[in-house]
């Protein structure tokens, strides 16, 4: 069913940012003139237009696979240098609410007073609204991860997925009455027309410093590793509070005491993106 934008994305949307292209957009827009150019001018050199904007789209698609990129617009791969000064540490959920997973998840960090930032998938939380308002009012923050996780999400012009943004904006907004400022794109793919949409519907993509893979591996001690070698300060760190592919619970539930654990060890505080970012965003 195509998705319409709700009457409450407005009121779901934070303040809107200009979008202003960034410089690999740019060489793109320019490469494409100038083959129109060259070809109006010598129409044999197609072999060498062609190419080139070849070339051109191989980069672009390479930086749509690389999540910590920031080629196709801002992207928060670590916390400002003032979070990592207080010695803050970002914990991340992606693909809740989960019935099962997610409470389990919420347990393990009021032990601890450890704080994180749950990415929802829109149709989730309004299917779990009430395990969305739980997630905020345990002191988390949820943010968007769009509407229905689609492997084809990138795949849609800037109108497409500016709905299924707006969307999940507007189900997680109803659901936990909080709007989400943070986006973190489905699988990780950023399509090079992401940020015009995420300037409009006034969202930040957010990437991460360490991922686990908690719902693709195996072996739970290299998920272990993979999120606590060389932890520091302004680290973000991407679990799932929901299964992904394979069957079973993901191993976030198998490590999360450890991270926990590691964290304090190092004298780390986790907190929500927006506990950490406050003053870059207010600044």
């Amino acid at each position: 069913m195509a998705l319409t934008e709700p009457s409450i994305a407005a009121r779901a949307h934070p303040a809107l940012r200009v979008w202003w292209p960034t410089p690999a957009l740019g060489i793109t827009a320019l490469a494409h003139a100038g083959g129109v150019i060259a070809l109006a001018h010598s129409p044999h050199a197609w072999p060498w237009v062609a190419g080139a904007l070849v070339l051109n789209h191989a980069a672009l698609a390479a930086a749509a696979f690389a999540p910590r990129s920031r080629l196709l617009g801002p992207n928060l791969v670590r916390l400002p240098a003032a979070a990592a000064a207080r010695r803050e540490i970002a914990l991340t959920f992606d693909d809740g609410p989960h019935p099962e997973f997610t409470p389990r998840v919420l347990d393990l960090l009021d032990r601890v007073a450890a704080k994180a930032s749950f990415f929802l998938v829109g149709e989730r939380a309004r299917r779990h609204a009430r395990l969305a308002r739980e997630i905020v009012a345990r002191g988390h923050a949820v943010e968007n991860h769009s509407h229905r996780h689609s492997p084809c999400f990138a795949c849609g012009g800037v109108a497409r997925m500016r709905r299924e943004i707006a969307a999940a904006q507007a189900a997680i907004a109803d659901a936990a009455g909080v709007a989400p400022a943070y986006f973190r794109a489905p699988f990780g793919i950023r399509s090079p027309l992401l940020e015009p949409a995420l300037a409009a519907c006034g969202l930040r993509h957010v990437a991460w410093t360490r991922r686990g893979y908690d719902t693709v591996g195996r072996d739970a001690a290299a998920v272990l590793a993979r999120l606590t070698r060389r932890l520091e300060a302004g680290d973000v760190l991407l679990l799932h509070d929901a299964p992904g592919a394979r069957a079973g619970s993901p191993h976030a539930l198998a490590v999360l005491p450890a991270v926990l654990e590691r964290i304090a060890a190092e004298g780390l505080r986790p907190v929500t993106l927006r506990a950490a970012c406050a003053d870059a965003r207010s600044a």
